[in-house]
């Protein structure tokens, strides 16, 4: 008796498959050179200088500058999340989300958190003893809070004027 050999034969594509996806984002090279990008830009380093700061100092014995590291960490956070999206063009691919109404409500949130900080912050340092290690640390925070702000308050009109003619637009 004779065996009959069955072999399965695999078709074999002549490319083999993979599950390559590409990505429709991009680097958005003149981003950077906008004003809006320029502000964000601001925003990032003056408040990564805030923050750095006070973290630099024993912040933790005095609870408003827990609200300052508190507001400058979140905004910061939040910031760079926007300009991450803005820079890679996420914004255009992800038409469902509001984005001018979006930026609009980060922008004077943090216009409004920040001058809170910024007050909060300057008047720590005002109570603070000069010549101690922690007083130079706090006072320049507080100048870069202020300035923070100012970049936020920048970004908040730009974002305004974006999101106003987006309104009359519809």
């Amino acid at each position: 008796m004779e065996r009959a050999v069955v072999v399965s034969a695999r078709r074999t594509p002549s490319v083999p498959e993979c599950n390559i996806s590409t990505s429709t984002l991009a680097f958005d090279q003149h981003f950077t050179t906008n004003a809006k990008g320029i502000l964000l830009l601001a925003e990032i380093v003056c408040g990564m200088l805030v923050w750095i700061l006070v973290g630099g100092t024993e912040y933790f014995h005095v609870p408003a500058l827990c609200w300052v590291m508190f507001v400058s960490i979140l905004c910061w956070v939040l910031t760079i999340c926007l300009f991450i999206i803005y820079l890679t063009g996420a914004h255009s691919r992800i038409p469902q989300v509001p984005w001018t109404t979006l930026s609009l409500c980060l922008n004077c949130g943090a216009t409004a958190l920040y001058l809170v900080t910024a007050v909060v912050d300057a008047h720590t340092v005002n109570q603070a003893i000069r010549g101690r290690h922690n007083y130079n640390c706090w006072a320049a925070s507080a100048f870069f809070a202020f300035l923070t702000t100012l970049c936020y308050a920048g970004s908040g009109c730009l974002s305004y004027r974006a999101w106003k003619t987006t309104e009359e637009g519809q």
